[in-house]
């Protein structure tokens, strides 16, 4: 059975009913540290909690420490050969090997780290985890802030992230329900995730992020998807500055649109936090109410919906976000003066839950967006009603071949494409 929006209800408004929320946590994951120079930082992810706890969040949900993921069962995306060389690398033994670091692409943005494997494992479990319990109907909202690594490809590391916790999580959803959901709002284009699911129709990828001269450096707006999954890719190239109103005047449109004509039956909203104003690697101007607003909106839908955390590098506002974005998910109300906790010292001097955004230039015209809008609501119309589609094996519509072929084809044209991106739409 599938649970969907057969009938949507008012999309303008916040359904607040309250949602039966579990909350996937590991005390041990903000101990793994990528290098005193790298950007990522895993205790983000502890400071998040403990703003959590002190905001008494927890006693609203189920809290579940998960079981880490074993071999097989990241294996069911990633290949055998670079999950072996994850669980064998070391820094001790990892210039043994310097082939295998260029064919896994280790290098000094995905490092190899004491306990690398676990840390992989503690993320991956938790969203598989999380996607079970969905699955179940334990829970109508399951999170996870270690998950999200979305530039992780099957067989090579990518953009910080090793194990991509978010496909793993995705063909978990979708031994119950015959369409997927996959949202992301973090500043980098969710490009592991669209890759897994190109040729498919029953997920749906949407990405909101930074195009142009930005890591992945993919995502063009003329990216749709190819073969059976042609126009069931959706990406929203943004310019610097973009602010809440922005944001929200193209994000809304878009989703509304989506959720008419796909009705998934479960969806998976990744929140990278690196689009928030002031973010160490980010250049958009969110606040942690926009950000959040994403968050609030996705709920009033009422289908079930895994939250994974993801990008975000000034780790105080990533705390903030994501403990927001906890309160959001339960329909809970917190105050803006934050409580004392073990890492008061970061939140200083404000010490409020909303980091104001900064005063910079939004260079989202509004001519830019509606031109946009327009032609990504085209597309969406070419699918008028969701799919009619039987279960069938996930890994017959996941063809490497013709997702290399397409690739090659995509970066042939790929310099025109960005020349004509400068261009307003």
């Amino acid at each position: 059975m599938e649970t969907g929006t057969n009938s949507l209800h008012s999309l303008s408004c916040t359904d607040a009913t309250k949602r039966r929320v579990s909350y996937f946590y590991e005390p041990d994951v903000g101990n793994y540290y990528y290098g005193a120079d790298h950007a990522m930082k895993p205790h983000r992810i502890r400071m998040a909690h403990s703003l959590i706890d002190k905001y008494n969040l927890l006693s609203r949900m189920r809290v579940i420490k998960p079981k880490p993921a074993g071999f097989h069962d990241m294996c069911q995306f990633h290949s055998d050969d670079y999950m072996a060389f994850l669980r064998a690398v070391t820094p001790e033994n990892q210039l043994t090997g310097p082939r295998d670091l260029d064919r896994f692409n280790m290098n000094s943005d995905c490092p190899v780290f004491y306990g690398l494997f676990e840390f992989c494992r503690i993320s991956a479990g938790a969203s598989i985890g999380a996607a079970r319990c969905l699955n179940e109907e334990l829970d109508d909202i399951a999170i996870n802030w270690s998950g999200g690594l979305h530039h992780a490809k099957r067989g090579e590391a990518s953009g910080f992230c090793y194990v991509n916790d978010i496909v793993l999580a995705i063909l978990e959803l979708l031994k119950k329900h015959q369409r997927v959901l996959y949202l992301d709002i973090d500043i980098h284009h969710g490009d592991g995730v669209e890759e897994a699911f190109y040729t498919t129709n029953r997920v749906m990828t949407v990405s909101f992020h930074k195009f142009g001269d930005y890591f992945p450096g993919t995502g063009h707006i003329d990216d749709i998807g190819y073969d059976t999954g042609k126009y069931y890719a959706v990406n929203v190239p943004l310019r610097d500055g973009i602010d809440d109103q922005s944001y929200q005047s193209i994000f809304k449109p878009i989703m509304t649109k989506v959720m008419e004509v796909f009705q998934p039956g479960a969806i998976v909203l990744q929140c990278g936090a690196d689009s928030l104003s002031g973010d160490r690697l980010g250049c958009f101007n969110l606040s942690v109410k926009g950000h959040a607003e994403c968050v609030r909106f996705m709920r009033s839908f009422n289908v079930p919906m895994l939250l994974l955390g993801g990008g975000g590098y000034t780790i105080r506002n990533v705390a903030r976000c994501w403990c927001y974005e906890t309160a959001v998910a339960l329909d809970t109300h917190v105050e803006e003066r934050l409580p004392e906790d073990d890492y008061s010292g970061y939140y200083g001097p404000e010490f409020s839950l909303f980091a104001p955004p900064s005063n910079m230039e939004n260079f989202n015209t509004k001519k830019f967006l509606d031109g946009m809008k327009v032609k990504i609501l085209e597309n969406l119309s070419r699918l008028e009603h969701a799919p009619s589609v039987p279960f069938h094996e996930v890994e017959n519509d996941m063809d490497v071949d013709e997702e290399e072929e397409q690739d090659e084809e995509q970066d042939n044209d790929y310099d025109d494409r960005l020349s004509d991106y400068d261009q307003d739409l």
